[in-house]
């Protein structure tokens, strides 16, 4: 991902925030040099100050099959929204779009243990719907043993990086508060959350 200075997002909190909170990503495979995605929801942790992500294929879904033998892409990207330079100062510039995206690489790890995959499942029911875990207590082992079976939960311990927060860093302290504003009053959650974080990169420069 090209990344220009002023964008470099490097803070691990911030980046750990990040993918916690837009949790759904994508994961990119190569087989036979052609790239394959799923878009699957992942759980994400620290250990040993590493990355730990945790999801699971549908058995169906061949792509498990490949993902051990290489470095995958993991892509997390939200929110993003368009600038119009109608907020800039200067007439003679152009439209841009802000964005905030972060790219995790690493080897899979297939669970094979059935309790493990369980351990996973679980693990996801508290990550995403802790409510959900009184209900899932009460169903029968032997529905679960059906859907341990048409999954392959795996685990990746991220080995490189890369992420990028482009929100107007190179634009004046006014032009980025006129964008805010503009931005918050949109109808559009995305632009909205892309105004939050401007807003927040604004204080914290302030102080």
């Amino acid at each position: 991902m090209y990344i220009p200075l002023v964008n470099q997002l490097t803070d691990l909190t911030e980046i750990m925030d990040f993918i916690q909170r837009f949790s759904f990503g994508t994961i990119v495979s190569f087989e036979d040099g052609k790239p394959k995605a799923t878009h699957l929801p992942f759980v994400s942790f620290q250990r040993e100050n590493q990355i730990i992500l945790q999801a699971h294929f549908a058995k169906a879904n061949e792509q498990w099959k490949y993902v051990e033998e290489q470095d995958n892409l993991i892509i997390f990207q939200e929110p993003h929204a368009y600038i119009s330079p109608s907020h800039y100062e200067k007439e003679q510039n152009v439209p841009t779009w802000n964005y905030i995206s972060v790219h995790l690489y690493g080897r899979a790890r297939i669970v094979v243990k059935p309790e493990e995959t369980l351990e996973f499942l679980e693990s996801s029911i508290e990550y995403f719907d802790s409510a959900y875990r009184k209900q899932w207590n009460t169903l029968s082992d032997s529905y679960k043993s059906n859907m341990i079976q048409g999954v392959v939960a795996f685990e990746i311990i991220v080995s490189n990086m890369q992420a990028k927060k482009k929100i107007s860093q190179n634009r004046s302290e006014k032009e980025q508060g006129q964008i805010v504003q503009a931005l918050s009053q949109s109808s559009t959650t995305s632009e909205k959350l892309i105004a939050d974080y401007m807003m927040k990169n604004l204080e914290r420069k302030s102080k």
